[in-house]
């Protein structure tokens, strides 16, 4: 059975095993700061903002999660010293200065009733089983929302896009990378869905 709940209603038990499905379902992205997924949700745990994340769990243990915010909030708050704690001076520093230029910034669009969801990952063992398919529909029936935004999907991302175009997003924006060929993928791809 899934549940689905947020993050802070969950509580401060669950901030470790959230950041252990966020690390784990962004693994390859990660892999420059530490191959342990335990050193990273170590160091990424402090950051989450349990109130903007959405858990889907499974027997308990969580599963998947995706965040969501409106206007300015953000979904994380790093601290420099935590991070650098957790991943030494040198990987430390580049992860929090890569997490403070990457992933904290408002949608260029925001606006009411609009709301961005990010960071959508299951876990790899329940990969496939249609966790983060309600997940998605959860948020997606969230009260007061219009249209949802979905930022920077790698192109190569098949299983991530196809559950996407099913729930009924569509491409709005495509963005090159450089280095295509050593990032492995060579576009960032952005989606929306208008309710109703």
């Amino acid at each position: 059975m899934i549940e689905i709940n947020r993050g802070d209603e969950l509580g401060e038990s669950y901030r470790h095993r959230i950041a252990d499905v966020l690390v784990r379902g962004f693994a390859e992205d990660f892999a420059f700061f530490s191959q342990d997924p335990r050193v990273l949700a170590d160091a990424f745990a402090h950051m989450i903002l349990l109130d903007r994340f959405y858990v889907a769990r499974v027997d308990g243990e969580p599963a998947a999660i995706a965040s969501v915010t409106e206007g300015e909030q953000e979904c994380f708050a790093p601290r420099w010293a935590d991070v650098r704690q957790h991943l030494g001076v040198v990987h430390g520093t580049t992860s929090y200065l890569i997490v403070r230029s990457q992933f904290l910034g408002a949608y260029d669009g925001a606006r009411d009733g609009l709301a961005e969801i990010g960071f959508v990952t299951t876990a790899p063992r329940y990969q496939g089983r249609g966790v983060a398919t309600a997940l998605m529909r959860h948020v997606l029936a969230l009260p007061g929302y219009e249209e949802f935004v979905l930022r920077d999907i790698k192109d190569t991302n098949a299983p991530a896009l196809g559950m996407y175009t099913k729930l009924g997003f569509r491409e709005f924006h495509r963005r090159p990378v450089r280095f295509a060929q050593r990032a492995g993928f060579s576009a960032y791809v952005s989606m929306s869905l208008l309710q109703g």
